[in-house]
């Protein structure tokens, strides 16, 4: 069972999301319900979670987050990943799913240039295109623990040239790597 997990690294662009519907479920993080429907859709920063439980889009769909509104529809994090951001969740929630399969796109993990990496960048909620660029190593450690901890998963953490290549990633016997290229090639 295959699924695609969305950050919102620039290396999503030029990736058609419509295009996965047919080869998996999909779960994507924060803004992305503004122009694409995901299958789950996780956010943990307090202002984006406001705007999307106030928007009506959990009602009947699949929105996870730190703290739901009363009958917004959205449903409560694990507590077991409290501190983890969007992204580690969303991947969390696509291995309890049951999914063996995982793509994580988007995944850039900071920035490869000194400014910030977000396809929602200088929209409300966050920073601006020249901003400095987020530290990604919670992330890192976010998303080794959870590949680490579903060792039965295979994992494919699809990059381009906007993606940061951590050392730490490479011993990760349930991950491998794809270019977007290579990607988008296989997935249209």
């Amino acid at each position: 069972m295959t699924a695609f997990v969305l950050g919102n690294g620039k290396s999503r662009n030029g990736i058609d999301l419509f295009a996965l519907r047919k080869y998996g479920e999909i779960y994507g993080c924060n803004a992305l319900y503004r122009d694409f429907e995901p299958d789950v859709l996780v956010s943990t920063d307090p202002a984006i979670s406001k705007e999307i439980q106030m928007s009506g889009w959990p009602r009947g769909r699949r929105h996870y987050t730190r703290k739901p509104f009363l009958e917004s529809g959205s449903f409560p994090l694990s507590p077991e990943y409290k501190g983890m951001s969007s992204g580690p969740n969303a991947l969390n929630i696509a291995c309890k799913d049951g999914h063996n399969r995982i793509f994580l796109i988007g995944f850039d993990l900071g920035s490869v240039n000194p400014v910030f990496n977000n396809v929602y960048a200088d929209t409300k909620f966050y920073k601006k295109s020249t901003d400095s660029a987020t530290f990604g190593g919670n992330w890192l450690n976010h998303i080794i623990r959870i590949m680490a901890e579903n060792a039965d998963v295979h994992f494919t953490r699809v990059i381009s040239n906007e993606s940061r290549l951590e050392d730490k990633l490479k011993s990760i016997p349930n991950l491998d790597f794809m270019h977007k290229d290579q990607f988008v090639d296989a997935h249209k």
